[in-house]
């Protein structure tokens, strides 16, 4: 039988079961809205036990959320391997057309579980392959590098990442003196530190993240040969990121804006979708490749030198059904392993094998969550592993330990030509015990002053703006001064920018570092490549005075494209032609409800009047009445001049320039475009989406 009753073999086994509310054991309930009591004014009896489970169960409902990754979204679905790894790996999973279901899990690291989406973070991505041969857990981030080089600073650098231990806060942030007091003493950290600082930090959705493993796994093949590797996650529509004002207005008007997009997306049919890539190096005992330790989690190996081959595609095609019982308990681990595919001596993944069971085991209350249906493996189970905290299976036999006879010496051995898990005899060389790194860990600035010198002008110009911001918002004067320091050992520019947004004065480099000049790597950079535009969002501004046949064919043509249209009006309900004819437009969003946030790009339908609650007593987007420029509505300007100064993509026809104007655009500025009809406007808007933002509307000043 199902946990609810379902007998084995029938489907729908793990929802609810039966017409009639029941207690835990199936017992029909008449009430559950009054307790047992001692008469109408009672007092409540003790003897109620319908009203003990139900507060008992309710008192536990909470398990304790994670200590990092806290926040996240999930989602189910399928990777299919094209077979291109198998000459390196007998993982049966990659091979060709094997197709696996997966459940993928993205997160902030920083934040509580009620903190907001889109704030200023690293980004987990972590995806678990019910595989034919055992789970296997890719537990990965969107940023490929790490603060630390050893697990056991993992508790101080999530420590001085979260809130201040006196007043908890600020949240699910890292603008405040804890974390820049760690990162700027403990200069490892410096490269995640910059990645975090850039776009990478404030991506647009999960569906344009990247994701990586961060360390250096081993692949082995069917004749036992070895090769180094580095996992990648290169996402279908392009790497694309918030501009950071857009992120903080977000946060306030939709803080589950990440997740949301992600279950929309998935609804609507437009499945997210990933390629699995590796990057492949020789297995030499030094386990370096062009000088760069492998066994560094600080450290990449830029795509130039090793490029990405890819090895299968990832797509979500499924929401959970319950948040708690998939998302929530989902419980991964980078010790679930599968033939083909061993770890590495990197000592921060090492630490990691360690702790992941030990907090599933303290967050799901026993060693037993692998029983959780979430987590349960597509592949027989026969573990002996006996008792413990919430035992589902029920065990036969009289020997749970091997060797055995009495259970005729059941559970057999397998070999790895029986598809056991064979480690990788790897050698082990002479040495000492110490408490040390090797020397080819020292390097804390060579590449990120590579990252630094591969990203555009207008990267740089956010990144620049993000460390004057964090450290702004930094109390102690010190710790200003020394991450100076730190940025100055990247580049003199950088931190003279910084430096004077601060009002302090700038530093001069170590002089040991100032004469690195490595090359840059083209790949790092978000910007100069064209991307699909499917599943864009474009909001249509109209109202009854616009042109609605060319509201609906530009709605239709956006449909056609992939992306998404939302019509916004003054009021909801539909739009419909003054003289009756066409079919009525429904409006999803309202000049109350929607922001510019929402949208990849604008299309002005016309003049967008002002809306019968234009009222700054009701709407403080509107103002005071009379406000508006030209008679329209003041919350149309404020969406327009948002989206405007966002860098992205405005369209219009039939007296939007008049709106442009009253908003302060100029109608000829960059990537606005203004034409007869909305069939040529959306042309146009489509080729600028494939670059996400018209980065040329504002021009990098000129450097000295």
């Amino acid at each position: 039988l199902s946990p609810t009753g379902r007998r084995s073999g029938e489907t729908g086994d793990r929802a609810q079961q039966g017409a009639h509310l029941t207690t835990a054991q199936g017992l029909r309930l008449p009430d559950t809205d009054h307790s047992l009591k001692a008469g109408a004014r009672g007092p409540v009896l003790l003897r109620d036990h319908h009203l003990r489970e139900k507060i008992t169960h309710f008192d536990h409902e909470r398990i304790p959320e994670r200590v990092v990754h806290a926040r996240g979204a999930a989602a189910h679905g399928v990777f299919r391997g094209y077979g291109t790894a198998s000459d390196i790996c007998k993982a049966a999973f990659l091979a060709k057309d094997v197709e696996t279901p997966v459940f993928v899990r993205f997160s902030t690291v920083l934040g509580s579980r009620g903190s907001a989406d889109t704030v200023r973070d690293t980004r987990g991505f972590a995806t678990k392959f019910y595989t034919s041969e055992g789970v296997f857990d890719l537990v990965g981030n969107n940023i490929p590098v790490f603060f630390i080089q050893d697990a056991i600073k993992f508790p101080d650098i999530i420590h001085a990442g979260k809130p201040h231990p006196d007043r908890e806060i600020p949240q699910a942030q890292s603008a405040h003196d804890t974390f820049w007091d760690f990162v700027s003493l403990h200069t490892e950290a410096t490269f995640h530190t910059l990645w975090n600082m850039s776009d990478r930090g404030i991506p647009r959705s999960y569906r344009t993240m990247e994701g990586f493993g961060v360390h250096t796994f081993r692949l082995v093949a069917g004749d036992g040969s070895t090769t180094l590797v580095k996992f990648h996650w290169k996402p279908r529509l392009g790497v694309h990121s918030l501009v950071w004002e857009e992120a903080q207005m977000i946060n306030g008007f939709d803080p589950d804006f990440h997740r949301r997009d992600l279950a929309d997306a998935i609804e609507a049919g437009a499945h997210p979708q990933w390629e699995l890539g590796i990057q492949a190096f020789p297995d030499t005992p030094e386990q370096t490749f062009e000088g760069i330790d492998l066994l560094d989690p600080t450290k990449i190996v830029p795509e130039e030198l090793a490029p990405v081959q890819p090895i299968g595609r990832l797509t979500l095609d499924a929401n959970p059904s319950n948040y708690f019982a998939e998302t929530e308990q989902v419980a991964f681990h980078p010790g679930h392993l599968v033939p083909g595919i061993d770890v590495t001596d990197d000592p921060l993944l090492a630490g990691r094998l360690f702790s992941y069971i030990d907090t599933q085991i303290t967050r799901l209350a026993g060693p037993n969550f692998s029983q959780i249906p979430i987590n349960r493996p597509h592949a027989e189970v026969n573990d002996m592993l006996r008792d413990g905290f919430h035992q589902q299976a029920v065990h036969r036999g009289v020997a749970p330990y091997h060797p055995n006879s009495l259970d005729a010496g059941c559970p057999f051995m397998a070999g790895a030509k029986e598809g056991g898990y064979v480690e990788t005899p790897v050698r082990v060389p002479e040495s000492r015990q110490v408490r040390e790194a090797p020397e080819s860990y020292d390097d804390h600035f060579s590449q990120p002053r590579m990252f630094w010198r591969s990203m555009s002008p207008v990267e740089q110009e956010h990144i620049i703006g993000a460390y004057t911001f964090e450290l702004g918002k930094c109390y102690e004067r010190t710790i200003r001064e020394r991450t100076l320091r730190v940025l100055a050992n990247i580049d003199e520019r950088l931190c003279r920018e910084v430096a004077t947004g601060l009002g302090l004065p700038a530093p001069d480099p170590d002089p040991a570092y100032a004469n690195l000049a490595p090359q840059p790597s083209p790949a790092l950079s978000q910007v100069g490549k064209n991307w699909p535009a499917e599943g864009r969002i474009i909001g249509i501004v109209a109202d009854t005075g616009a042109d609605l046949s060319q509201v609906r064919s530009v709605r239709d043509s956006i449909l056609e494209s992939g992306m998404v249209p939302l019509v916004v009006a003054p009021t909801g309900g539909q739009l419909t032609d003054n003289g009756g004819g066409g079919d009525p437009i429904t409006v999803q969003r309202t000049f109350l409800t929607a922001r510019s946030v929402e949208f990849d790009a604008l299309l002005l339908a016309g003049s967008a009047v002002i809306g019968p609650d234009a009222s700054g007593a009701r709407s403080a987007g509107a103002g005071a009445p009379g406000e508006s420029g030209g008679g329209v509505d003041p919350r149309v300007l404020l969406m327009v001049s948002e989206a405007f100064r966002h860098s992205k993509a405005i369209g219009g026809w039939g007296g939007a320039d008049n709106v442009l104007r009253a908003a302060g655009c100029s109608p000829t500025a960059p990537g606005v475009v203004l034409g007869p009809t909305s069939s040529a406007v959306l042309r146009e808007i489509g080729e600028l989406l494939k670059s996400h933002r018209v980065w040329n509307r504002f021009p990098v000043p000129a450097t000295g």
